[in-house]
């Protein structure tokens, strides 16, 4: 953001003070009682944008949800009640959000939304003693106790913390063995955000993983957040060399200028992608046909068949105008999976956050305990914090994502 004229700055705030207080920036719901909390309910905080570039990430997380704590509540037994907060997919304004929640009496955690703040969030959370479950914060700095390229572990483990999605290394990994089991191509490049911890850590277990396998990277080419937007001399190198796949472990936005970039200067490589991509399709003026063909791994679809997808889908779609990506599914099952293990364990809304916190880990790494939900069956965690489920290869046809 540019630096305005003190006057208006000030008159800005003032404005943004009075709108702050009119419930603009964060919102409370939950147990029918108009947002103003209830002793009687366990108190949901979550964290993410829903303002910005990533809002579609926050909002998606947010209103997925919503849906589980009004489902949840119309079953009579164990009262949720949830406050989202706004931290435009900034750290420092993410922990900021974190320490309203926590003021607010937030008893259970849904981190934040992107990894970034996540991970300053999530060594908050665990100094607090405070269970926190991610629907898609993905890198093992949120989680911790994780090696790195040498063995070291450099940050220990965040006990209070688990995901829901799969991890950054996971879905490097998970990606260059579909790629190699497909033979979805000989030769490939990645173009992958160097200043971004998603995009790095799933590059790197994907560099890894494509050696093991035996597949070609014939280029690897970066950017940063403050390059997003000029992707010329990455396609240019990609194309030079041959590439016939190209590798976008990144999010929807510069992905969406890639794919325009790539189609103007008649370039047309298969393009795999992951979770991040989920939402071009929903990008405002974006031309979606750029998008025809493009493959990613997801845990969702929505335009699975069973029950439980149709219904949350028919739901979403007439609470909220839109269709449900990943992201909302995610945060669906973070909320049923908070809700089946604090029943298995016999959590109350009157114990302390610490208290349930112990629960929820034991319940968490029990080895009888496992979730089915929107994103898998049979999901189960490990003590590490990592989610055990099946991504699905999907291919975006005629503008909707169809199982590959």
């Amino acid at each position: 953001m540019f630096k305005k004229a003190a006057a208006f700055a000030l008159a800005v705030t003032m404005l943004g003070t009075c709108l702050a207080g009119c419930g603009s920036s964060s919102e409370s719901s939950g147990s029918g009682d108009g947002g103003n909390g209830s002793s009687s309910a366990l108190k949901i905080g979550g964290i993410g944008p829903v303002t910005g570039a990533a809002a579609i990430y926050g909002q998606a997380v947010k209103n997925g949800a919503q849906i589980a704590v009004d489902e949840i509540n119309e079953k009579g037994d164990l009262q949720f009640e949830l406050k989202f907060e706004d931290d435009e997919n900034d750290a420092e304004k993410s922990v900021n959000a974190y320490n309203k929640l926590k003021d607010w009496g937030m008893q259970v955690s849904l981190g934040s939304v992107t990894t970034q703040p996540c991970i300053a969030v999530s060594t908050e959370i665990n100094n607090d003693h405070i269970f926190a479950l991610t629907p898609s914060a993905s890198s093992t700095d949120v989680l911790g106790g994780q090696p790195d390229a040498d063995g070291n572990v450099s940050i220990a483990r965040k006990e209070c913390m688990f995901q829901m999605c799969f991890t950054d290394p996971n879905q490097g990994v998970a990606s260059a063995t579909y790629i190699k089991e497909k033979n979805l191509g000989s030769k490939i490049a990645v173009i992958y955000n160097n200043s971004d911890a998603y995009s790095t850590g799933i590059y790197q277990k994907f560099k890894a993983k494509a050696k093991e396998l035996g597949l070609d990277i014939v280029c690897a080419k970066t950017f940063t957040d403050d390059s997003a937007n000029d992707f010329t001399s990455q396609l240019n190198e990609a194309k030079d060399a041959g590439a016939d796949l190209l590798f976008l472990p990144i999010y929807y936005t510069p992905a969406s200028m890639i794919l325009a970039q790539a189609n103007k200067m008649k370039y047309e490589p298969k393009i795999f992608s992951v979770d991040g991509m989920d939402g071009i399709l929903t990008l405002d003026n974006f031309d979606k046909s750029l998008a025809e063909d493009v493959m990613l791994l997801t845990p969702f679809t929505a335009d699975a068949t069973d029950d439980l997808t149709q219904n949350f889908v028919k739901t979403y779609k007439e609470k909220y105008e839109d269709t449900p990506n990943q992201f909302a599914a995610d945060a669906y099952d973070c909320v049923y999976a908070i809700y089946e293990a604090a029943k298995k364990a016999s959590v109350t809304a009157d114990m302390s956050a610490s208290d349930i916190c112990d629960k929820l880990i034991a319940e968490f790494t029990s080895s009888d305990f496992t979730f089915s939900g929107l994103t898998g069956n049979n999901v189960s965690w490990s003590d590490t914090g990592e989610v055990s489920k099946e991504p699905k290869g999907m291919v975006i046809k005629n503008g909707v994502y169809v199982g590959m």
